[in-house]
Parts: structure tokens; C-alpha cells; sequence
């Protein structure tokens, strides 16, 4: 890979997931020209500051030009957390895939149901609570989903649009730079080839482009 010119993505999974879910995405991306690797990370049962230590060698390390993160839901709020607390990352965007920002409606209720505490682990707080507003110089895009289908609006009336698991709401935080709504639930915003190819605009030109499906 050439250390002059290469552009590389970090993709990073959610809640519940391994960096496996996020294969197909990888790959558009990668037949977009981005290298791309996968960061794994035990989203319940690791320490939220430990997974942002392992996160920040791993944004260190690929000798590129940019180095992005593309991260879904949970994945996002911890590229996100992590880019707040160090400025001095290699430079590069970030695109967070229906992440809960402001927090997640859904998680909060889990949090309250018998067991609930115990299925979302060290992750919980992050969840309940949220991100501040972003005032970091490097580039945030949010791609939300907004197909109401998923366990998510079983748990909590959540405020539509949402995909089922996440408000659109929940996903709109200040200070971000540009922000999209496509026709996918959570979990397929992974799958989904109009969700890699605004993602890929982004990373490179710091804003989504108008497609079909696709709105503000």
C-alpha cells in the first residue's frame, strides 16, 4: 500500500456483533479503492476505556495518507469518543452507520427489564447516555436508517423515523458535519450498497451526494 497516496478504512461492528458482520461492507468499500481492515472488540464484556486504547493503536498503525472509520451503531459512538479525546490521530473522516449518538431509547429500557443490565455489559452507560455535541476539527458524517422493522421497537416506543432498534433522531448530534436517512433497518445498513457508496463519498469529499432513496 503506498504510504503517499492510499487511503485506508478502519470498519468497526456494534453491540452483540463481530468484526465478521462487517464484511460485506468492507468489501464495497474496498471496491471503491479504499484498503480496509476489520477492528474486533468485545463490545459487552470489555472495558469501554480498554476497547478505546486497542482502537487507537489500530487507527495508528496502517501507514496511509487518511486513515478513516467507518463504524456501525455502538462501533460509531467508539471511533467517535475516541477521535474527541485524541486530536493527534492520523487525519481522516469518520462515517458512523445508524449510531444512537444522543443515546438509544431502546438500550435504556433493556437496561430496565430483568437481565437487561447483564445483556448489554460494559457497553450500557455509553448507550444510555450518549455523546456530547461534536466539536472536534475532524469530519463526522451519520448515515441513519429509517425502515421501522427490528427487536428495538419491540423493547421501546421509539420516535419515528427510526430502523427499528434507532430513532433518526437518536442519531442526529451538533456538530457533525453532514447527515443522511436511507430506506434500511439497523442491521441492514450493513448490507446495504447505497449505504458503502455514500459512506465511500464521504471519506472522500466530506459530504453525502443525493441518491435515490437518500434525504436529508
Amino acid at each position: 500500500m503506498s504510504t503517499e497516496s492510499a487511503e485506508h478504512v478502519i470498519v468497526v461492528h456494534g453491540i452483540w456483533m463481530r468484526g465478521i458482520a462487517m464484511l460485506p461492507l468492507a468489501r464495497r468499500l474496498r471496491n471503491a479503492g479504499f484498503s480496509v481492515e476489520t477492528f474486533d472488540y468485545r463490545s459487552v464484556t470489555a472495558e469501554w476505556n480498554g476497547s478505546l486504547a486497542r482502537l487507537r493503536e489500530c487507527w495508528r498503525q496502517p501507514r496511509a495518507r487518511r486513515v478513516h472509520v467507518v463504524g456501525h451503531s455502538l462501533g460509531g459512538m467508539l471511533a467517535l469518543d475516541l477521535a474527541a479525546q485524541d486530536a493527534d490521530l492520523p487525519a481522516g473522516r469518520i462515517v458512523c452507520l445508524g449510531s444512537p449518538l444522543r443515546g438509544s431509547t431502546a438500550a435504556s429500557r433493556l437496561q430496565a427489564l430483568p437481565g437487561g443490565r447483564l445483556l448489554m455489559g460494559r457497553s450500557a452507560e455509553v448507550l444510555h447516555q450518549g455523546l456530547q455535541a461534536w466539536n472536534g476539527e475532524r469530519e463526522v458524517g451519520v448515515i441513519a436508517g429509517s425502515t421501522p422493522i427490528g427487536l428495538g421497537a419491540l423493547i421501546a416506543p421509539l420516535e419515528r423515523p427510526h430502523d427499528g432498534t434507532v430513532s433518526v433522531t437518536e442519531t442526529r448530534l451538533a456538530g457533525v458535519r453532514d447527515h443522511c436517512v436511507v430506506d434500511a433497518t439497523h442491521t441492514g445498513l450493513l448490507f446495504s450498497a447505497e449505504v458503502a457508496s455514500l459512506a465511500a463519498g464521504f471519506l472522500r469529499d466530506g459530504r453525502f451526494f443525493a441518491q435515490a432513496g437518500a434525504a436529508r
